[in-house]
């Protein structure tokens, strides 16, 4: 569905033509002036007329419609086409969910695709129609709106990534908590968590690159503003700090499963050795009371009158001794 479709001019919304054609025509023949069309997980039949209007390309369209594409930056004769995962995180349920925003830019016209729910594009067009100071740079001062909203959600989604990382590492490392039978499984959920969130911020980093003016030779792209590669250069300084960061929670979760699996085995082997100490201590009682069940008719002490407390005094003086050896050795 269409969500909204406006003409800026000289940094303010005006009003145009309903018809596509028309409000492009009259952009690009009114000097600074273009035309910003948002959708929202839109229909083939809906884009195919949007795509018809304004000479998108079948490739980039083809994407638009069946999302699930990585971050991504497409130069076509006509437009260009860029694809953020913007991303979201429920810290009650220690899930990291993703949408997809695709921005077409061409000439006096952006075209932004939305999928999913994590998209800020709202948020962005209404800060953008406050400042017309930024808005008067065109479609450019869109894509990079989008592109820093995006990145600057990365940023609070490490944050809190980072955060709930910490509590799970102090439960993993409490007296009494690292040894839940649930621990090992939400270690390893936070880490697909974390991987989820590694796949949008990952491949963005070159896109962002290209955009600042850093690609191949460092060719500017084309339909970007010349002067705005300072501002997208900032925005792939963000990226990258959050790229750091995703790298140290997946090296911080992936050690601490580690940890984690190593106090199970620490664990274990305390339980085995005090199993151990008490299945040896009631061996020898066994071992005794054993010897003396057998049906032998001769057999020393039988006809003894202290033969009994005898044999008891020396049962419990054994056990003693063992006890304060098995204790001394920290086996129990």
């Amino acid at each position: 569905m269409i969500v909204d479709c406006a003409i800026y001019r000289d940094g303010r919304r005006t009003e145009g033509p309903a018809d596509f054609s028309d409000a492009l025509a009259q952009c690009r023949g009114g000097g600074d002036a273009f035309v910003w069309i948002g959708l929202y997980e839109p229909t083939e039949p809906e884009f195919d007329q949007v795509a018809e209007e304004f000479g998108l390309h079948p490739l980039a369209v083809e994407d638009a419609l069946n999302a699930h594409q990585r971050p991504k930056l497409e130069v076509y004769d006509d437009s260009l086409f860029v694809v953020l995962k913007p991303v979201g995180y429920e810290p009650k349920s220690d899930i990291v969910s993703s949408g997809e925003v695709m921005v077409f830019v061409g000439d006096s016209f952006v075209v932004t695709v939305r999928h999913g729910e994590e998209a800020p594009l709202g948020a962005v067009r209404h800060r953008l129609e406050e400042e017309p100071e930024m808005l008067r740079h065109g479609p450019t001062a869109v894509l990079y709106s989008i592109a820093d909203a995006v990145v600057d959600h990365y940023v609070d989604v490490a944050g809190e990534l980072g955060t709930d990382l910490e509590e799970l590492e102090a439960e993993v490392f409490s007296p009494t908590g690292g040894g839940s039978r649930h621990t090992a499984s939400r270690i390893y959920s936070f880490k697909r968590q974390v991987l989820e969130f590694r796949r949008a911020t990952g491949p963005l980093a070159q896109p962002l690159d290209r955009l600042a003016g850093g690609g191949l030779f460092g060719v500017r792209v084309p339909f970007v503003h010349e002067k705005a590669q300072p501002f997208f250069r900032d925005v792939s300084d963000h990226l990258t700090r959050v790229n750091e960061a995703v790298e140290g929670l997946d090296r911080l979760v992936s050690d601490v499963l580690s940890a984690h699996l190593a106090q199970m085995s620490v664990r274990q082997n305390d339980d085995m050795r005090k199993i151990s100490a008490w299945a040896a201590m009631a061996a020898v009682p066994t071992m005794i009371a054993g010897i003396y069940g057998m049906n032998f008719r001769h057999m020393p002490e039988l006809r003894w009158g202290w033969s009994y407390p005898a044999v008891i005094l020396l049962m419990a003086g054994l056990e003693v001794v063992l006890y304060r050896l098995f204790k001394r050795r920290g086996w129990l």
